[in-house]
């Protein structure tokens, strides 16, 4: 069964098919719209679609999906999950947040894994052997950071992460993006060497920038959101 997965982020929106937990594509715009879902839906006919949205309520992308698509999920607190969920205020986490905790459920049966999301925010969570959300922590990103240090002061430039940055920077520029990036890297060294019985499960947009920076091995999952999202559409098929 082909699955439409339709992730709604903070900056951009990602579509994926999957067969199974295999997802075939993905692409990637700035928004919703026909011309970038149709394509999707004519050729590979998709028997349900599910949609992660932390954008907006997911609304009207539903109704146009479901003139296409007989089951159709917005994905939400209430929706039936494969996990338990352990937040102690479940309609304010952030749903890409619980997809992927589902994603490295599905990957790693049985372990403690420790997700962390590096895109417009890094999110850090905690995922139990027993399939529990235990909640995690909230920073943030590394375009924000440069924004926040641009925006904030008089005089600071506007900082950008590349392959060259520098460990100790030696003008203002290198200073700026030495700082953001080298206290990124820290703090989430920081997280790996104090939970070190959690499997480190990276992800999101920065994940391979990070990766290459980080010093103990660690998963990168690239897909890990669509992955639980494929999962929580079979888990709904057959609930």
């Amino acid at each position: 069964m082909y699955k439409l997965l339709l992730d709604i982020g903070n900056t951009s929106v990602k579509a994926a098919v999957a067969d199974g937990y295999r997802i075939l594509t993905v692409r990637r715009a700035d928004d919703c719209h026909d011309d970038f879902l149709r394509p999707l839906i004519e050729q590979y006919r998709p028997a349900a679609a599910i949609v992660s949205s932390v954008r907006d309520d997911g609304a009207s992308t539903i109704r146009w999906l479901q003139t296409y698509i007989n089951k159709v999920w917005l994905l939400s607190h209430t929706t039936p999950m494969p996990l338990c969920n352990r937040y102690v205020t479940p309609a304010t986490l952030g749903v890409d947040r619980l997809a992927a905790a589902v994603g490295a459920a599905t990957l790693f049966p049985k372990r403690e894994c420790l997700i962390i999301d590096c895109g417009t925010a890094i999110t850090i969570d905690f995922l139990s052997a027993a399939g529990e959300f235990l909640g995690g922590n909230i920073s943030p990103g590394l375009q924000m950071r440069f924004k926040a240090l641009h925006t904030f002061t008089a005089a600071l430039p506007m900082g950008r992460a590349d392959r060259h940055t520098p460990l100790i920077g030696v003008s203002t520029q290198e200073a700026v993006e030495a700082g953001v990036v080298q206290g990124a890297v820290n703090e989430l060294e920081g997280y790996l060497a104090q939970y070190t019985v959690y499997t480190p499960v990276f992800t999101g947009g920065d994940a391979f920038y990070f990766a290459k920076r980080i010093k103990k091995p660690i998963f990168v999952i690239v897909n890990l959101n669509f992955i639980g999202l494929a999962k929580i559409v079979e888990h709904n098929v057959h609930f």
